[in-house]
């Protein structure tokens, strides 16, 4: 049986998503604590995305394949169903900076990374110094420049659509840059300048050099035809500096009607083109 799971973590501590031998990463962590509640060994969850050193996540999504008589021995003889123990064990043999929220049978055709049909991130900025929380210091960028929400709308919007980011991704061999980027606007929520980040798949460092390019347009540096140009060249461009890892989080992962769970996993599995 196949169980989905819903987690959160504050990325400060942990070396990124992937399990990176002799380093703290999300998945070595919730791996581990897996098999001392299940009493196995070689758990492995498959991830909806996986993000990078330092960043954060509210509403990251996995999924773990068991035996029904693996989780059958976690049934409680009080009320709690065997996945509700599930959630309590574990976040028992967790540290604090790593929670799970939710376990439950996953519906058929459900598969975390490929069933997704989108990712939304926030990236956060306190871009006056009275607006500098200490105690927000791990998840929200401090800016020396204050910068203008209504010229990175007008730049982001060049950006949206089907499109090769490769002026913005790592490059990996084998690998499209080619995503669709759903939504990517900017507001001040209790002063605070975030950007909604949503695409059908990002690949590394994409979000953080997406709003690296902007906001040189929001502090004047560029014009926000000068973002267009960028994408246009498909090569990374020096002048794009790759934001700070800490102001970004992962805050939901969409998917489909659970009838059409298969069928977007079969869809996304092949190769992105452009037309």
């Amino acid at each position: 049986m196949r169980i989905r799971l819903d987690l959160a973590y504050d990325g400060t501590d942990f070396r990124g998503w992937a399990k990176q031998p002799g380093l703290r990463t999300v998945q070595g962590e919730l791996e581990a604590a897996l098999d001392t509640v299940l009493r196995t060994t070689g758990s492995a969850v498959t991830v909806a995305g996986r993000t990078d050193t330092g960043v954060h996540a509210r509403g990251q999504v996995a999924h773990l394949d068991l035996e029904e008589d693996q989780l059958a021995t976690l049934v409680s003889r009080g009320h709690a169903t065997a996945t509700e123990m599930l959630v309590r064990r574990l976040n028992g043999c967790l540290d604090p900076d790593l929670r799970l929220h939710r376990a439950a049978e996953a519906p058929a055709g459900f598969d975390a990374r490929f069933s997704a049909v989108w990712r939304r991130y926030a990236y956060r900025i306190a871009d006056v110094p009275d607006l500098v929380d200490p105690l927000q210091r791990h998840h929200v960028v401090a800016w020396e420049r204050r910068l203008d929400v209504d010229a990175m709308n007008e730049a982001s919007g060049s950006l949206i659509g089907l499109n090769d980011f490769a002026a913005f991704c790592r490059k990996r061999p084998g690998a499209t840059t080619i995503r669709s980027l759903i939504e990517l606007e900017w507001e001040r929520i209790d002063g605070i300048v975030t950007a909604s980040v949503r695409a059908d798949a990002f690949c590394h460092s994409m979000v953080r050099s997406l709003v690296g390019c902007v906001t040189a347009v929001g502090v004047g540096r560029q014009r926000p035809e000068w973002v267009a140009q960028v994408l246009a060249a498909k090569v990374r461009d020096p002048a794009v500096a790759v934001a700070p890892a800490h102001g970004l989080t992962l805050e939901e992962v969409g998917y489909p009607t659970d009838s059409e769970l298969a069928a977007q996993a079969e869809g996304a599995r092949r190769r992105r083109e452009l037309p």
